[in-house]
Formats: structure tokens, sequence, C-alpha cells
């Protein structure tokens, strides 16, 4: 058996995978370290507006882990922290940890006295930089844990002071630095997760020259109740309601030129936000450019719902340009139509790009020996002796496929302990 201190476990990352390993791992009985380099967990799901199969929001899922793990004391949360290197052995690991400033400690209450003391402003990165939010924050409304952090270049600014003494419980600190923290632990789940492709590399595609361009996870801000738009799904350009809206499927997927594979939930996803759209403008008139659409198992049954839908057509073609009427801000599409073998020219007032999902391992450089593969995932479950992949970090997954993955992670990291 493994000595006592290294019976531990890591979990890197706070994602809905990472989360699903941590909590099962503790529950078991094994002390966990789970850390994640955002101020917050709950990883891209806590920026959805509904994810499947209930079509509910994120936090009818979340808030129930975050209660668990804030109920088990063998669960540690390291935010705002980086893995930077491991050694070691299976059962014998050492890992070193960067634990970037908060500015912000544990008596923080929320109280948005901080926020209020600035007049700075940054881009907000939850809602992928659509609108700007002080640069004495909450990550957003539900964040886990419930403190505020400083940017940087607050804490930089003659500002800074006057923030400090705004705050009646002295949770502001403008010293901290960054530090290290040294583990030793016996298995590591590794769950860091995705981030969407890049759209202004599409250059066919507008995104960086059309205003009433955006992508499928802007889409899920603008339709959320704390997004920047308050829920209300409207063009960029101008505020006003969409009456005409596309969705291209496949922008950038199964290309390569930029991600050679399917990220197999955009065509539902499409399909979801094109539910939003008619909720909010039952009149509205949605097209779904797809080469094929893909909808496993029981999901199978939402596509048919949604293809009944008389204001929703399913138009089999490849959008090769979008352009911008310079007059109105719609936009122009050319779309071959691969069923019929014709060109067609179509004109609406928005367009959301299907982006796929990249694995954060195909650009981060990953500490010890975990392999990749040629699409950028950590090529097994079992990257190496000791060293489990879960979740989108192994393969693009949904968010029940991405828990029930982190779960099997956990055994697989318990047993690996357990086998020493």
């Amino acid at each position: 058996m493994a000595n006592a201190v290294t019976q531990s476990i890591l979990v890197v990352g706070g994602g809905m995978s990472g989360l699903a390993a941590a909590i099962e791992a503790a529950e078991a009985g094994h002390e966990v370290y789970l850390v994640e380099k955002n101020p917050y967990l709950g990883g891209r799901v806590a920026q959805l507006h509904q994810y499947f199969p209930k079509l509910c929001p994120p936090y009818c899922g979340l808030e129930l882990n975050f209660r668990r793990i804030k109920n088990n004391p063998k669960v540690r949360v390291l935010t705002m922290a980086e893995v930077e290197a491991i050694t070691g052995r299976e059962g014998d690991f050492d890992v070193t940890i960067k634990m970037n400033p908060r500015y912000v400690n544990e008596k923080c209450t929320a109280c948005n006295k901080c926020a209020e003391a600035t007049t700075m402003e940054i881009d907000n990165p939850f809602n992928y930089g659509m609108d700007k939010m002080k640069a004495a924050y909450l990550p957003h409304d539900m964040a886990f844990p419930m403190r505020y952090v400083l940017d940087p270049a607050l804490v930089a600014s003659p500002e800074a002071q006057k923030v400090k003494d705004a705050c009646p419980y002295g949770a502001i600190d403008l010293t901290m630095e960054p530090k290290t923290l040294t583990l030793k632990v016996g298995a590591i789940t590794w769950a860091t997760g995705w981030k969407p492709y890049d759209a202004a590399k599409l250059d066919t595609l507008g995104f960086k020259t059309c205003q009433n361009v955006v992508t499928n996870v802007m889409m899920e801000r603008l339709s959320a109740w704390s997004g920047p738009t308050q829920g209300k799904i409207v063009r960029p350009s101008d505020g006003k309601a969409p009456e005409t809206i596309a969705f291209v499927q496949c922008a950038g997927s199964r290309d390569q030129n930029h991600l050679p594979f399917c990220s197999s939930i955009c065509c539902l996803a499409s399909m979801k936000q094109a539910t939003y759209v008619r909720e909010q403008y039952p009149d509205a008139k949605i097209y779904i450019f797809y080469i094929d659409i893909r909808a496993m198992d029981r999901l199978e049954t939402f596509y048919q719902k949604v293809k009944e839908d008389p204001n929703i057509r399913f138009f089999k073609g490849k959008v090769a340009k979008i352009e911008e009427d310079p007059a109105t801000k719609n936009l122009i599409l050319r779309v071959e139509d691969t069923a019929a073998g014709a060109l067609h020219q179509i004109t609406v007032d928005m367009a959301v790009l299907a982006t796929g999902m990249q694995p954060n391992s195909s650009e981060d450089t990953l500490p010890g020996s975990i392999p990749i593969d040629e699409y950028g995932f950590v090529a097994t479950l079992q990257a190496q002796p000791g060293i489990y992949a879960a979740g989108c970090t192994r393969t693009p997954v949904a968010v029940s496929e991405s828990v029930q993955d982190g779960t099997a992670a956990a055994l697989k990291a318990i047993q690996s302990i357990a086998r020493r």
C-alpha cells in the first residue's frame, strides 16, 4: 500500500468532469486537491443558458455539486492555480502548483464595495468580451467560491488604495504575490476541458468583419439572464430583434485547415439555440446550414421535434462566405446546396457560427510526459500510470457524459492507489 501521505488525489480542472472526479474521490474517503486556473468552478457549463438533456439552467446541477464540495472537508479547492510540474511515479507524485494572486482574501463577503469604489473597467471574459465589467469583480452572480477578484491593472493603478479603503472587512490585500505550492499525491485526474475554436481564424465567415456574426458560445450568453443583454437575443450592431437568423454548422470543424474532427455536440447546440430564438420571437425565420446532422441516442427525438417547426429550415449546404451589407448590417450568405448542386445567396439579420471544441491540451504545455494525440486530446484514459484523463480533455462529450467520464477517472485513480 502507498504511504498515508500519497493516498491523496489531485484533480486538475474544475469543470463538470473535474467536479465529478473530485467529489466521487472525496466521498470515497480520499483527500482531494481540486486545481482550477479560473477564479471560479464550473467550467464552460457555468456560461451556458441551458444544457442537455433536461434543458435546464446549469445551476440546477452545479449548485448541488458546490454544496457537496462545501460540506466535504476532504476537498481542498485551489482556484487561480495552475500545475507547473509533475515528477515521481504512480502512488508517489510530486506536483508543483503556481498560485496566482486574487488580491482578495477569505474575509470577502461579496458586498460589492470594492467594485463601487473603482471606475476602471475591463472586458468581461465570462461574457466572451461582449460587455464590460468593473476591474474589481465577482466572476459571475453564482460564482463558487463567492469571492471578488481584483484585476492586476487595477492593483497597479492609483485607484488601488481607494478600493482597499472601501472594503469594510479588510478583505483587500494589495501585497499578494504569486506563490508556489508543492503537493505529494498518489494519483492525478487530468480534466482541463476545452475552449471554443477561434472564429477569427475563419477568414471567409465574417467574424472579424461583420458586426452581426457571433459564435455559439456567445449566443448562450446572449440568451442567459445574466448575460450582456439580460437574456434578450438582439443584433450586436443595433440592438434590434432579429427576424432571420442563420446557424452555420461545422464552422472550422471537420476541416484539415482548422479542427479536423467533429465535436459531436454542435448540431444539437444549434437546434437548442434555435428554440431560444423561437421562444422569444415566434415569427422569426431560422436557417440551419449543415453537412449532416448528428443527434445521437435519445436526442434524436429532440431533432425530430425541431425539424417539425415550420419556421426552422434545415438546409443541407456549406456556407462558403459571409459578407455584410454596409447600409443595413444584414448578412449575405453564399451557400452551396449540396443536395441540389446549386449556389444560393441568402440574406439574414444575424448569423451564429457553430465553432467546435478545441481541447485546452492542444495548445497548453502539459507537465511531465502526458501524451496527446494528433488532435490535441490527451491520448488515452490512462495517460500514464497513475494519471487519468477525463471529459473533453480526452474526447468531445456533452455534460452528462463529462460527469460519467469524471466518475470513471476517479475510480481509476482510487484503484491506482489501492494497487500500490
